[in-house]
């Protein structure tokens, strides 16, 4: 019979810290713990120890949990973080158990203050959160707030000329927040740790480079750039978005990176049709297909699918469907392998649901609302755990798209289901579109269900 899964308490170490998160994504992604050493090549014990915190993950591992679970690289990042030097421990899973380092011997978020000694070994807490819980009203009582405790007194100081870990530092930074912002949207945290991340990098093009690392730091920056105006973009920052797509456009303009060139590209023509400027959007789209035969497949049919919601938002019917053909050819050529790391997202889910968000705004004109409700379907259906935004902008359009040329009552069960995933992000692109909904079923609230809906959307985002 099954044993329940042991609690874990991240706070303890920062072996504990890696191992909930790595409990975290083997969950979501519905795998067992010998599942998931099938797919990383370990035993499901040494998988169990490392999320129990009796063994500590090494990095290389860590790179393959990522891929198996499609962590965008968190794993990565966090295991880097545990200071542990692991990478010559075997996968041996009868090894004996290694001693969690102390977090605070490390500085790790979650043990900020000293620990009762008398703390057992069995879980048993008490003594140790009590004294964190009385510290903590010791200080909000003597008029401290908690903030001030960890506000840094000096910055963290720069090299004095760039190294190649430097560049690694911000590739992986990019990874790692390009996973985060797709998984729990821009807004929070994630735009607060994006921004200070480029600070960093961009201080980095001030310094001595050597001329061999130029190109790869310049390219690196860019790739952040990218990653921060898009977290910007998804929070509704958009001027701050439109300020760092221009420096990720002249980054990687500078490094000669034809195709990240093309992706800011991409978002810079996005944010112009999403802010009603579809003549800047159809530029943006235009420019990034320069010099389109050094692009990939998968890269041109984004920058046609780009070029189509521009003309789309124009009222150019033909000049729209004709893009979009473009964009469903470029696709059917598309070759993963040969796209860049940043294009992994983009698989036929995401094709599905760029091409019927052109569609959409066609249907919206009149123009055969099934062409857009088809598409939008196959995204809702085919988006993955690690892109529940991406799932919530179809699943919102396809309600709204309904309730305005369909069955207001299925509309409104669509909507509910966005509904409940919009609540689990920081996403201000995903409650405008919700907002979009609710005036689209204003028209129907004599509907019991469309009453419903209207009720949960004023309850959830204020509208």
């Amino acid at each position: 019979m099954p044993q329940p899964s042991k609690d874990l308490d991240p706070t303890r170490s920062p072996q504990d810290w890696f191992g909930a998160h790595l409990r975290h994504w083997r969950k979501v992604r519905r795998l067992s713990q010998r599942a998931l050493g099938q797919a990383v090549h370990v035993s499901g014990s040494l998988i169990a120890k490392i999320e129990k915190a009796e063994r500590p993950c090494y990095l290389a591992l860590a790179r393959r949990l990522d891929r198996a679970l499609d962590t965008g690289g968190i794993l990565e990042w966090l295991c880097a973080r545990t200071g542990s030097d692991v990478d010559k421990i075997l996968d041996d899973a009868d090894n004996p158990a290694v001693t969690p380092v102390p977090a605070r011997a490390l500085g790790f978020p979650g043990v900020m203050l000293p620990v009762a000694e008398s703390t057992t070994d069995d879980g048993n807490h008490v003594e140790r959160r009590t004294f964190l819980a009385g510290s903590a009203a010791a200080a909000l009582l003597a008029g401290t707030p908690l903030s001030h405790l960890i506000r840094p007194s000096e910055p963290s100081p720069l090299p004095t000329t760039v190294r190649p870990e430097d560049i690694d530092q911000i590739e992986a930074a990019a990874t790692v927040l390009a996973g985060w912002d797709h998984h729990y949207g821009g807004g929070g945290i994630v735009r607060t740790a994006a921004e200070t991340q480029l600070r960093w990098a961009s201080a980095l093009l001030e310094l001595s480079c050597p001329e061999p690392l130029r190109p790869a730091l310049f390219a690196a920056a860019a790739r952040l750039g990218m990653v921060v105006g898009a977290t910007d973009f998804d929070a509704q920052a958009h001027q701050d978005a439109r300020r760092v797509f221009a420096f990720a456009a002249a980054c990687a303009e500078e490094a000669g990176q034809w195709h990240l060139r093309a992706k800011v590209y991409s978002y810079r023509a996005r944010q112009a049709v999403w802010l009603g400027d579809a003549d800047s959007g159809l530029t943006y789209a235009e420019l990034g297909l320069a010099h389109e035969n050094r692009l990939t497949a998968t890269e041109r049919a984004m920058l046609h699918i780009a070029r189509a919601r521009a003309l789309a938002a124009a009222g150019d019917i033909q000049a729209t469907l004709r893009a979009v053909g473009q964009a469903d050819d470029a696709f059917a050529h598309a070759r993963p392998a040969e796209d860049p790391p940043w294009m992994s997202y983009y698989d036929a889910a995401q094709h599905a649901g760029d091409t019927g968000h052109a569609l959409y705004a066609l249907a919206l004109l009149g123009y055969k609302p099934a062409f857009a409700a088809d598409r939008l379907r196959a995204a809702v259906e085919g988006h993955t755990a690690a892109y529940p935004r991406s799932r919530v902008f179809s699943c919102t359009r396809l309600a709204s798209l309904t309730m305005a040329t369909g069955d207001p009552t299925e509309a409104s069960a669509i909507g509910l289901e966005a509904l409940r995933e919009v609540t689990k992000l920081h996403s201000g692109r995903a409650v405008d579109d919700v907002r979009q909904l609710a005036k689209v079923a204003a028209a129907h609230r004599a509907i019991p269900e469309v009453t419903e809906l209207c009720d949960r959307i004023k309850e959830t985002i204020k509208t």
